[in-house]
């Protein structure tokens, strides 16, 4: 699997040394490099408790990404998904610890723990004050005598952070995180395993499965559960967490586990703030990749009960960037559209020939789909097909509200209808295609002329004629061919279609971004579209 890596043992140094050059001088390193990798704070004179954390590197922006005012005061990093060493964690604590003293906060791995208790022995023995938690949040495996430590570390971070940077005594803040490891349940999800540098990709996680309760170096989770959609995997997570929780208002911690999109991850916390345990989500942290496992396709949930004083330590100010803020979730906020962009409401008219025809119509796009994304994956972006299909499941659901037995105005509402539902250039220009046929029909014109009206304007404002390898190159011929009958306006329609796969510089359109070696062989996407469109009316006509 290709990376942006150099050398598998130097991706951890160099990932660390690209970090600190953009920390504007508020965190440095130990000089320790290869085997001792700490990230601390310059801005720290030891008269407050430090905070310690830390274990392997590949979960990035954990950990050294939360070291700052209000977080940790060293990061001590392992090599990818691997403990640190006992001399990196000594140096970490002997590097911090003032007569306050300090608190490590370690993740419940074997490794971590061993490394990390025996250096916080050996600090002791140097008369540093020295006390140590262990977070063990992941619910996944519950006959597990030691669950493992995963994102809820975070929410460990930040409380017992703020409460340090408030000049609190080292017991106040051991038995403050005790509180919240005691408290915070999490768990995962994923569609895919990580990659780890230089180590061939494992692939476990069947088609059509997701993988629930995985570990964040990638361990196997706790099962494979078929995989559908969004609500589907956040209704998993939430079965497994709804158990484990008390009444009473809730954080919710949502992690990008590392390459799930933005998009997904707000889907995620839509569904996540409307499940069964939505009402007592009180504040989100999130989503945002936090706690990640390299490359993996997949997010987490965290969930904690809060009191007054927890939400106050939630909420107060920090300098990590990675920390993305803990906010109040409330309802959406909806405001009316401006004046003169009010959907406007034709008068609905029943004409059941006409229904059927556009229903048909509309059906085509919807069965073509996924062939047009993969045909226009090769010259495009991939989304000729979702973007008519959504058009036309607004146009099915809008069917009881179009003026069915009056032509004229059938036009204007479809372009109308497609200007608010349809996205990018194509909505907009099938848009001004059917609000200018519908002018066209107004004036007296027939159904053809009024359409090649409409086309005629779309050429004008659009720029694209045929050649150009747009919709243009089927949708013209087939238009001129209609007054011959469906039949013949269906093959020119192909003929039309298929004469783009030879054209190799598009002039309009994503297209025209694209070399010619993309676009050989292959139609244009919107042309073949009309081009299903006709053959399909021409079938319909000849059966009929």
């Amino acid at each position: 699997m290709k990376q942006f890596v150099n050398r598998k043992e130097n991706v951890v140094t160099e990932a660390l040394d690209g970090l600190l050059r953009t920390g504007a001088g508020r965190l440095a390193r130990l000089d320790g490099y290869p085997h001792i990798k700490v990230v601390v704070r310059t801005d720290w004179d030891k008269s407050k408790v430090a905070l310690v954390s830390g274990g392997g590197s590949g979960h990035e922006p954990a950990h050294a990404g939360f070291v700052g005012q209000g977080m940790l005061t060293a990061a001590v990093c392992g090599d990818v998904f691997a403990s640190p060493s006992v001399d990196a964690v000594l140096a970490g604590i002997l590097a911090v610890t003032g007569k306050a003293g300090c608190l490590l906060i370690v993740k419940n791995y074997t490794g971590d723990r061993l490394n990390f208790g025996l250096a916080a022995e050996r600090a002791r023995a140097f008369g540093h004050r020295v006390a140590m938690v262990v977070v063990d949040d992941d619910v996944a495996l519950p006959d597990l005598p030691q669950a493992r430590g995963v994102a809820g570390t975070l929410l460990v971070h930040k409380i017992a952070g703020a409460l340090a940077d408030q000049g609190e005594d080292l017991d106040t803040v051991a038995k403050a995180a005790q509180k919240v490891i005691d408290n915070v349940v999490s768990i995962g999800m994923s569609l895919d395993t990580c990659t780890v540098p230089g180590s061939p990709k494992e692939d476990r996680i069947g088609p059509g499965k997701a993988e629930l309760g995985l570990g964040i170096h990638g361990e196997a989770g706790v099962e494979q559960v078929p995989f559908s959609d969004a609500s589907g995997a956040m209704e998993m997570v939430i079965d497994r967490l709804a158990p484990q929780i008390g009444p009473g208002p809730h954080v919710a911690l949502l992690n990008n586990l590392g390459s799930a999109t933005g998009l997904e991850m707000s889907i995620l916390a839509e569904e996540l703030v409307r499940s069964r345990i939505g009402d007592q989500i009180r504040w989100l942290v999130g989503p945002a990749p936090m706690m990640t496992s390299l490359d993996m396709q997949g997010f987490s949930v965290s969930l904690m009960p809060v009191s007054h004083a927890e939400e106050a330590a939630l909420h107060a100010g920090v300098a990590p960037w990675a920390w993305p803020g803990c906010r109040s979730v409330g309802e959406v906020a909806v405001r009316p559209l401006p004046d003169g962009l009010t959907p406007i409401k034709p008068m609905p008219s029943a004409h059941p020939a006409t229904r059927d025809y556009l229903t048909r119509c509309c059906r085509v796009f919807i069965e073509s789909e996924a062939e047009l994304n993969a045909l226009d994956a090769k010259s495009g972006d991939g989304d000729t097909g979702s973007t008519l299909a959504t058009a036309a499941r607004a146009l099915l659901d809008a069917m009881d509200r179009l003026p069915l037995a009056d032509l004229t105005q059938l036009f204007r509402a479809i372009g109308l209808e497609l200007s608010q539902t349809m996205g990018g250039s194509s909505g907009v220009l099938l848009a001004i295609f059917f609000a200018a046929a519908g002018d066209a029909s107004a004036s007296g014109m027939d159904a053809i002329p009024a359409l090649k009206t409409g086309l005629d304007r779309v050429s004008q404002v659009g720029g694209a004629k045929p050649g150009d390898r747009t919709m243009v190159d089927a949708l013209k011929p087939a238009l001129d061919g209609l007054d011959a009958g469906y039949g013949e306006a269906a093959k020119a329609a192909r003929d039309g279609a298929d004469r783009t796969a030879k054209i190799l510089r598009a002039k309009a359109g994503r297209a025209s971004y694209v070399g010619e070696d993309k676009l050989a062989g292959h139609n244009d996407p919107g042309a073949e579209a009309v081009a299903r469109l006709f053959e399909m009316l021409a079938a319909a006509t000849a059966t009929a």
